[in-house]
């Protein structure tokens, strides 16, 4: 009954979730504002000419680069509050889960998973190829990154969950009447949002295969389990990762990190590992924790307006 939920919101036709979502990625334009700005003013407009993205990233200070770039982020949540408050009348539980309260358990678990995993193939990976990597460890510096990541890398993935895993989850679904329609489109608008990344630039296109694997995993997640929160904790655990523990020269968090990995990217099967092997692995995992059935239908079923009012709230028939 995730998307469902949404049968409780007002203005629920489409156009109302395109006008929704335009609306927030204005808020996230004008809340770079910041960093343009300093970019100019450290190197002037010459940055912005045929710009490289990765020298883009290495303008400013790492942490003055991250907290900037985070910031348009946080606007963009706050934007987004408003658009479901005011524009949908909807509740963020609703959106976010059918669970009578929001499963913090759920977050921390998959949470934990990702961190651990995480923390695991990147040591072990260090101790395999040690020539890959430097310690790039500065106690103030690291200590001002964890400062800006804890608080605010949170909010940036919470941000896409709630726009894709919840807000056009249930758009798209209201709009196609079945489940794999909007798990596909979301999917593949996440995959396409982050080909703007720096690491695409050095790596290629054929990145765009793990952005879309990604989507297609947090959106499994999220219909078996009829709630977002298994997704919330999966993505800030990963994006965290990235920001403490490893950074690279051309990757999208470029910071004082614990490591740096200094080896030329390669493209290969490493791609396709996490689809095929990683991914399948934590699904069957969180399916017998959370006893997950009814794949068939969850995935691939159809959405039916209910028929009767139910007892969280009403429901309002789709415009």
């Amino acid at each position: 009954m995730f998307i469902e939920q949404a049968y409780k919101a007002k203005n629920t036709g489409f156009l109302w979730y395109l006008l929704g979502s335009f609306i927030v990625a204005l808020g996230a334009i004008i809340g770079q504002a910041p960093w343009t700005v300093a970019v100019f003013l450290a190197k002037g407009p010459s940055a912005f000419m045929n710009p490289d993205q990765n020298a883009l990233m290495r303008i400013l200070d790492s942490n003055l680069n991250l907290f900037l770039l985070m910031l348009s982020f946080v606007v963009g949540a706050v934007v987004f509050y408003f658009v479901i408050r005011l524009i949908h009348q909807q509740r963020l539980k609703d959106l976010a889960t059918t669970r009578e309260k929001f499963d913090w358990e759920r977050v921390f678990f998959s949470f934990g998973i990702i961190v651990l995993y995480s923390v695991g193939t990147t040591l072990l990976d260090y101790f395999m190829n040690p020539a890959d990597y430097v310690l790039n460890f500065e106690p103030l510096q690291f200590f001002i990154l964890c400062v800006i990541a804890i608080v605010m890398v949170p909010i940036q993935t919470s941000l896409e969950e709630f726009l894709f895993r919840g807000y056009l989850m249930q758009g798209f679904g209201l709009l196609a009447k079945n489940r794999w329609f909007p798990l596909m489109m979301t999917s593949l608008i996440f995959g396409s949002l982050h080909l703007a990344n720096p690491e695409v630039t050095k790596m290629g296109y054929i990145l765009s295969v793990s952005y879309i694997g990604a989507g297609l995993l947090l959106g499994i997640m999220t219909l078996m389990d009829e709630g977002m929160e298994l997704s919330l904790g999966y993505h800030a655990a990963n994006n965290l990762t990235i920001a403490l523990l490893m950074t690279t020269d051309w990757g999208a968090f470029q910071t004082d990190a614990i490591l740096k990995n200094i080896a030329e990217p390669e493209v290969g099967f490493e791609v396709f590992l996490p689809i095929l092997i990683v991914y399948p692995i934590l699904l069957t995992i969180l399916a017998y924790r959370y006893k997950w059935t009814g794949w068939r239908e969850k995935l691939f079923g159809r959405i039916d307006p209910p028929s009767s009012p139910e007892p969280l709230g009403e429901y309002r028939a789709a415009d």
